[in-house]
């Protein structure tokens, strides 16, 4: 099978022609990379993870912060962080790291597009993400002829954005200038969203918080549109194994599983304590303050989001977001039927060869998260059966 290169990865990301000068330089990392040949870790408990400085991290940090890891027998090290998508699925196939969260559409993306060996064993979250746009914009009208920033061509947040952006009768480019009926996408990396839309750089941006809360709490942004009214429940990052590991280490996959789900459940149930544990006053995982990661975490106000706007489905069952693990293969198939109808940039032929029907089976592996639901019990909500209809409304 083939390796994702650097290449390939600034191709999927579209950061060949936005990434900052030395945004994906080489990290610091614990150990040598040994690309497409590990050692032999059968007996090996050690967890390295990756992730980026965003909420959709929040389980796997919490599960380090916690010792839910170490009490599976897990020699689990701090985290590392990342500054990109790119980045960090670059030290994924490099095998610096074991576990990583990774956007959806990406892990489909590496998985068919470039044939990475790697499962999904569960989801890491639910919603979680918004978008931002300028104060001076009011509707969709104002952002025809406009830039939109967002994070990665393979996300949730261009599946979405293009669903409002389609509605509104607007066309998408992805280079040149914008004419009157079209809006421009690019390709930013997170922290500098809040900072463009503040020197109006760009009309808006799409993105996982905290940086829909960074635009709020310091007044250059508001909420156009939660992700989570548009696509109820949708999965924005899910975590991935090397598939190897899953084969190799089938217990170790089930000890990190486990203490993934038991840091969803304590984050459901001590949403502010989560936050001062992300925060740079607490357990230091996310650069960001407490006030902007505690708004991201828990500030889902009806009465001020139904007015604006950024609700238009007041009925659905939803935070601004929420974690749950069970990976549903109604989420899948509707994931990749969007993603065939979604511009991007770079070959993607692979996405019109693949069946949305059987993509599941090849992507997922549900075992641990099952094993582990078993074991604590049903505390999600989940749905009799596991299985659900996709619910999707601009």
């Amino acid at each position: 099978m083939s390796a994702l290169s650097r290449r390939d990865l600034l191709r999927l990301a579209g950061f060949a022609s936005f990434a900052a000068p030395g945004l994906l330089a080489a990290c610091s990392l614990p150990g040598p990379a040994s690309p497409g040949r590990p050692r032999d870790r059968t007996a090996d408990t050690t967890l390295r993870i990756g992730y980026l400085p965003i909420t959709d991290a929040t389980p796997l940090l919490l599960a380090h912060a916690q010792g839910f890891f170490t009490a599976e027998g897990l020699d689990a090290p701090r985290p590392t962080l990342f500054r990109s998508w790119a980045q960090l699925g670059e030290a994924f196939q490099a095998r610096q790291v074991d576990v990583v969260h990774v956007l959806m559409p990406m892990a489909v993306a590496m998985r068919f597009g470039q044939q990475v060996p790697l499962k999904v064993v569960a989801w890491n979250h639910t919603d979680g993400s918004a978008f931002t746009v300028a104060p001076r914009v009011r509707s969709t009208d104002d952002l025809a002829g406009t830039t939109i920033a967002v994070p990665f061509w393979y996300s949730i947040h261009n599946v979405v954005l293009q669903l409002i952006l389609k509605q509104a009768g607007l066309n998408v480019i992805l280079r040149g200038e914008p004419a009157a009926n079209e809006v421009k996408l690019v390709v930013m990396a997170p922290p500098d969203m809040p900072p463009a839309l503040a020197n109006a750089a760009i009309a808006g941006y799409i993105v996982a918080d905290p940086f829909n809360a960074v635009a709020e709490v310091n007044r250059v942004g508001r909420i156009f549109r939660f992700t989570g009214d548009v696509w109820l429940n949708h999965a924005c990052c899910v975590v991935i194994m090397h598939e190897e590991d899953i084969l190799m280490r089938p217990r170790w996959a089930q000890a990190v599983v486990n203490g993934l789900v038991k840091a969803q459940l304590f984050a459901r149930e001590n949403r502010r304590e989560a936050a001062r544990l992300l925060a740079k006053e607490g357990g230091d995982y996310l650069p960001q303050p407490l006030p902007v990661i505690e708004r991201a975490l828990t500030h889902y106000d009806r009465t001020e989001y139904i007015p604006s706007g950024a609700i238009k489905h007041p009925d659905w069952p939803n935070q601004r977001i929420d974690f749950q693990p069970f990976p549903f293969p109604s989420y899948t198939e509707e994931l990749v039927k969007r993603l065939k109808e979604t511009l991007v940039e770079g070959d993607a032929a692979f996405l019109r060869q693949l069946d949305a029907t059987s993509a599941h089976g090849a992507l997922v592996d549900d075992r641990f998260v099952r094993a582990a639901l078993a074991d604590t019990g049903e505390k999600f909500g989940l749905p009799t059966g596991l299985a659900r209809s996709e619910r999707v409304a601009v």
